[in-house]
């Protein structure tokens, strides 16, 4: 059963904990490996690593273990409790300082987001046509979002609203990818695991392009088989990246296990929480957040805070709900992107989110407080600004691009935002 407090489970009386071999010390009881056993050279079923040669052999053949932290050296207990399923270690994972700003990332972020875009277009366009994957070119792809990410997240993040929804498979993929990573430096994690984490976004709905078109791109209700049909794309997923030489097992595991849920009432295979890798759990949520906040041919996206409203209801049961609480933090409570309308009426779109003052961040106007179009400047609302009437600017509520008929897509084609930064 689950504990809820420490996040460490326990099965048939055996304490274990599931790490990276990347993380394994000298006297660690390794219970069970991340494949059946006798998929496996090793002699016994369950053993405590006693040699450096030990733990290289484990790293050869797994991309992760479940230790049994009763049995192993005390030594090491302190090491193996540090991990995203012990208790506090949410708590303590802080979000590294940006390495740069909006202002000069965005142009950068621009090139990766397009590239980017255009090959996982690609991918799924081969995997359609019985192809394999690049996997060598998506790690690239996916490293260059991960810097971009580190220097400064809003500008992929700005990114993310650009949407369309004739392209919805390939974007939303993009998406997931985006937001991964950016829960993943929300938590800290090493650049390798960020580039991990972004090839598991990427790589999660591969399977889709199994499904035939008139029920993946349905506007309706799915009939039961049509729902079983559209329910196989985890499985066929991983059918197909199993043949893909080179993607890490954390990658099949979430490609396989992204539509499951922590009270075992997911699919393709109803595994309960205990069952669910953390990089699993981390592509969920921002499958989830994606698909909700986007326009599909039968339904109109929901604002960030309907999304977040949602995913909040959903936490506990579905969602990790410490896991959805750091991804909240990611995206700020107005999110790069986003339009927002002032307390004097005025329209803009948010640029960058500020840490410190969350209700202050970055934005670029649009409409004057009639809801007419003006001449695009940046505002920074943590600094003294007044609006029209003397007072300071605050913002009263978030909108939607559609109800001041405004295009983002044409905006960001048009240089809207890059041209009130460059003016600022």
């Amino acid at each position: 059963m689950i504990n809820d407090n420490n996040n460490i489970f326990l099965s048939n009386s055996i304490e274990e904990t599931k790490i990276n071999v990347k993380d394994l010390e000298i006297g660690m009881y390794v219970s069970r490996p991340d494949r059946p056993w006798l998929e496996t050279t090793f002699l016994f079923q369950g053993f405590e690593l006693k040699t450096t040669d030990d733990i290289k052999e484990v790293q050869k053949q797994c991309d992760y273990v479940f230790v049994d932290v009763s049995k192993q050296s005390k030594s090491v207990r302190n090491i193996v409790q540090d991990t995203p399923y012990s208790k506090g270690w949410l708590e303590k994972r802080k979000a590294p300082l940006k390495k740069s700003n909006f202002q000069q990332e965005f142009a950068y972020a621009g090139s990766v987001y397009s590239k980017t875009s255009s090959l996982v277009k690609s991918f799924m366009e081969h995997i359609a046509l019985g192809r394999t994957l690049n996997v060598e070119i998506a790690k690239k792809a996916v490293a260059e979002c991960v810097q971009s990410i580190i220097n400064s997240p809003d500008a992929l993040m700005w990114l993310t609203q650009l949407k369309n929804v004739d392209e919805y498979t390939s974007q939303h993929s993009m998406n997931v990818c985006i937001f991964s990573i950016a829960l993943g430096r929300q938590l800290d994690l090493s650049e390798p695991e960020l580039e991990g984490l972004g090839l598991c976004g990427m790589m999660h709905d591969m399977g889709k392009m199994k499904v035939p078109l008139h029920i993946l791109n349905k506007p309706g209700a799915f009939e039961p088989e049509e729902l079983a049909i559209m329910q196989s794309h985890p499985a066929l997923g991983q059918k197909l990246l199993i043949s893909s030489h080179g993607l890490p097992g954390c990658v099949i595991d979430a490609v396989y296990g992204h539509h499951e849920r922590l009270d075992g009432k997911g699919y393709p295979r109803g595994l309960t929480a205990e069952r669910i890798a953390p990089y699993t759990r981390i592509v969920t949520i921002a499958d989830t957040y994606d698909a909700i906040s986007s326009d599909r041919v039968y339904k109109k996206g929901k604002t960030h805070l309907e999304s977040i409203k949602i995913m909040t209801q959903s936490s506990g049961d579905h969602l990790d709900s410490g896991l959805v609480i750091k991804f909240i933090e990611s995206l700020g409570i107005y999110p790069p992107g986003n339009l927002v309308e002032l307390s004097d009426g005025e329209v803009a779109v948010v640029i960058e989110t500020n840490p410190m003052k969350k209700l202050k961040p970055k934005i670029t106007m649009l409409l004057d407080e009639n809801k007419k179009r003006i001449k695009p400047r940046l505002v920074d609302l943590s600094k003294v600004d007044l609006d029209a009437s003397g007072q300071p600017y605050s913002i009263k509520r978030m909108v939607r691009p559609e109800d001041y008929d405004i295009d983002l897509n044409l905006l960001y084609k048009m240089g809207v935002v890059a041209n009130s930064l460059a003016t600022a």
